[in-house]
């Protein structure tokens, strides 16, 4: 059984092995966390190139090497060598690394979730590796139903948050206001584009 957990990979070196589109799809998928992202592969898509030419990722264009993983906190291995493949594993764990292995499980310490994101909001969904599919069914159905006013609400809760820290210290007060907000119509208001009058009824529910 995988333990779920959001990481801060602000300035934390992370690890691509591999160059084509799954390593892309990886690159992509920590594009945006602040992590220090290098791809070592001789070869590699047209869009990482892209990325490193514009000093996203930093690329080193050979074959993988023993001590690459050195000072990593995660490393993805995304290439359809097998004999590399092992040996970035146990590379990785000597280091002191966490490795997500692609379409190998036995050579994984994590697994990559589905993921619906919102703004600050993000909803991860996993089938623990044994039906990726499903987890990608059940991603695009909540990503029905959590809309673009989830972000906005998120946003304006943020930018109230020392506001309401100030006017309410008492906690168990605070969370009943937040719930008075949740349950408000400030979610109807961001659904019709009425971004004004959510943050004018968000002000109203503080101050009352």
């Amino acid at each position: 059984m995988f333990y779920p957990i959001y990481l801060s990979l602000t300035n934390k070196r992370v690890v691509v092995i591999g160059g084509g589109e799954v390593a892309e799809r990886k690159v992509e998928s920590l594009l945006g966390t602040g992590a220090a992202i290098t791809v070592i592969s001789p070869e590699v898509t047209q869009r990482l190139a892209s990325l490193a030419h514009s000093n996203q990722i930093q690329l080193q264009s050979r074959a993988y090497a023993p001590g690459d993983c050195s000072g990593a906190l995660l490393v993805f291995s995304a290439t359809d060598d097998a004999e590399i493949s092992a040996a970035v594993f146990r590379d990785a764990a000597q280091a002191g690394a966490l490795t997500n292995t692609a379409d190998q499980p036995a050579l994984c310490d994590f697994i990559m979730p589905a993921v619906v994101r919102r703004g600050d909001i993000a909803v991860a969904i996993s089938t623990g590796g044994t039906s990726p599919g499903l987890a990608a069914q059940l991603r695009r159905k909540i990503a029905k139903t959590i809309g673009p006013e989830y972000a906005k609400l998120a946003a304006l809760m943020a930018g109230a948050r020392s506001e309401i820290r100030r006017r309410v210290p008492d906690q168990e007060q605070r969370k009943a206001l937040h719930y008075r907000i949740l349950n408000s119509d400030i979610m109807d208001r961001l659904r019709r584009d009425d971004n004004a009058g959510a943050e004018r009824r968000l002000k109203e529910i503080i101050e009352s």
